[in-house]
């Protein structure tokens, strides 16, 4: 059994909430979004949100993480799919869709926001496993941030100078 303080728990509990907000956000940008390479990159990361507020919720259950194994298999196939997208992207030259660029910016703040909040509470676990769970997830979640900004820079709609 899980022994979280009460530090922790606030902890988790406060990105368990982010993670909510990230699925419902991811969820409901893939209806509005326009490109159908955005809609997919939009549902495959509600997916990847969806078990990482699943193992927040074992953790604050008592469970012992195993967010691990599915994660591995979950970022196997988020490479498989962004090669996919990358590629279609370069085929199709520079599109310049407002909305989807206003929509893919705000999820790149969110990450960038979230991301934050997990290296604010990997410092204060007490657990190992919990601490490399929640490392994991951050890694998942500056994943994201990624292949959000590798949308927008493929599409003209970020441009680095």
């Amino acid at each position: 059994m899980l022994q979280l303080t009460q530090k922790e728990r606030m902890l988790l509990e406060d990105e368990k909430s982010h993670e909510d907000m990230c699925i419902k956000k991811y969820k409901n940008y893939a209806q509005q979004a326009q490109d159908q390479q955005l809609k997919d990159l939009f549902n495959n990361h509600a997916q990847t949100e969806q078990q990482h507020f699943d193992t927040l919720n074992q953790m604050l259950q008592g469970q012992e993480p195993t967010m691990q194994q599915q994660g591995q298999q979950q970022q196997q196939g988020q490479q498989q799919g962004q090669q996919q997208w990358q590629q279609q992207a370069n085929n199709q030259g520079t599109v310049n869709n407002s909305n989807d660029q206003l929509l893919c910016t705000d999820l790149l703040s969110t990450e960038k926001y979230i991301s934050s909040g997990y290296d604010t509470a990997i410092f204060e676990m007490t657990n190992p496993a919990v601490r490399k769970t929640l490392q994991h997830i951050q890694q998942e979640e500056q994943k994201h941030g990624e292949d959000l900004f590798n949308y927008l820079n493929s599409h003209g709609m970020y441009n680095v100078k």
